[in-house]
């Protein structure tokens, strides 16, 4: 199939970003075409795949993006990943403007399905899946969400996991020796920094376990949010330095502080003992960083969102704590450092998921979706069957091609 994503794009560092790029680069791998339709918050020198752009601000784009798709007979469909803040306007409410004028039929991907929305958060998330050929979430408690808050019918629900990278297996002493890290036990959170990551929740957990496991060692990795960075600089950051100097725990917390790419971010998970996922907003609907973990087979210990609840939980992946705190959060740590049964059995069962939901696969489920939506439909009214040298009139009720 021939496809045209919308939505950020590499260079640009965000998880929105690197999503696109490994869907993109695993369906081009399994033969098909995709074309990019990039949302810029400033320039960018994008790759040669970047068909259009869009600025993110100006609304006149979103309809000559609509047109330029519209007028490339080669696209046979779009794919619209979902976020309220990569859009302009009010809760992102350009994007209506764009599908208002797309002809193209599209899949949109939801990256944040909120239980609790605003009005016009609602309302924007209704018109795109009333538009959309088919809507795709990454758990089943979003899809759940989906059609309770939002209205969305089940049958136009798709669930298709987060991908992650197919990582080289490495081993973790190797590692830990190659970086410098021997004889430390490591908790890592990779991803990009700022308040909403719960990192004061973290540092504040580990400060709990030094007494127990003085080599404990939290890595932090990953730059500022670039979007914080503009507004503040660096400051978010040195207020975490600040207070981990506070806790004495100097010798304990290192921050790892630029974007990591695919093999680093590898070799950073393969020699984690535990990884950390303390976000402490509920409602969070997907976590990139939390499926690379799994995709590397990691113990994981989380606090209680949505994402981990599905994924984790459920599934019976890692451990979730209770509730978003401090206290919480050490107690599990304790556990899977204490205990290298534990560990081992949360590996083990990790990587077996994460062998399911590695970007091949994933990219082969949305290619599968994408031929289904646009099969065409069966016609409504009657229809004639010969039978046996007979005739046989049979309705057929209009429906979509797939459930």
């Amino acid at each position: 199939m021939n496809f045209v994503n919308v939505s950020t794009y590499y260079p640009r560092q965000c998880g929105l970003a690197s999503f696109s790029k490994d869907l993109r680069d695993s369906l081009v791998k399994a033969g098909h075409k995709v074309w990019i339709t990039a949302i810029s918050d400033k320039p960018y020198t994008y790759p040669d795949e970047v068909y259009c752009e869009i600025q993110q601000g100006t609304k006149g784009d979103y309809l000559a993006a609509a047109r330029m798709i519209n007028n490339s007979p080669q696209i046979q469909m779009a794919i619209i990943q979902h976020e309220y803040g990569i859009f302009g306007g009010r809760d992102g409410e350009f994007v209506i403007d764009f599908v208002a004028h797309l002809k193209k039929p599209f899949l949109l991907v939801t990256h944040t399905v909120l239980p609790s929305p605003t009005p016009g958060q609602r309302v924007i998330l209704q018109i795109l899946a009333r538009q959309a050929a088919a809507v795709i979430s990454m758990s089943s408690r979003s899809a759940h969400l989906l059609g309770k808050v939002y209205g969305v019918p089940g049958e136009k629900i798709a669930i298709i996991p987060h991908g992650v990278p197919a990582f080289e297996r490495k081993d973790r002493e190797a590692l830990k020796m190659l970086y410098g890290y021997t004889g430390r036990q490591l908790i890592t959170t990779f991803g990009l920094i700022g308040p909403s990551k719960g990192l004061e929740i973290g540092i504040q957990a580990v400060e709990r376990l030094v007494d127990k496991h003085p080599d404990v060692l939290y890595l932090i990795a990953g730059r500022t949010h670039p979007v914080l960075l503009e507004k503040e600089g660096e400051s978010y950051r040195e207020s975490l330095i600040e207070m981990c100097a506070d806790l004495g725990l100097d010798k304990h917390v290192q921050f790892i502080n630029h974007f990591l790419e695919v093999e680093e971010l590898g070799d950073l998970l393969y020699m984690t003992d535990v990884y950390l996922s303390p976000y402490p907003n509920r409602d969070q609907a997907v976590s990139g960083t939390l499926a690379y973990a799994v995709g590397c087979g990691r113990a994981i210990v989380s606090t209680p969102y949505e994402y981990a609840l599905d994924v984790l939980k459920k599934q019976r992946l890692g451990l979730v704590a209770a509730e978003a705190t401090p206290q919480a959060l050490s107690k599990l740590l304790e556990q899977v450092l204490s205990r290298q049964t534990l560990k081992m059995s949360l590996e083990k069962k990790a990587t077996s998921y994460g062998e399911t939901i590695r970007w091949p696969g994933v990219a082969a489920r949305y290619a599968d979706l994408g031929r289904e939506v646009i099969k065409p439909k069966l016609p409504t009214g009657k229809i004639k069957k010969k039978v046996l040298g007979g005739t046989l009139m049979a309705t057929v009720k209009e429906k979509g091609s797939w459930r």
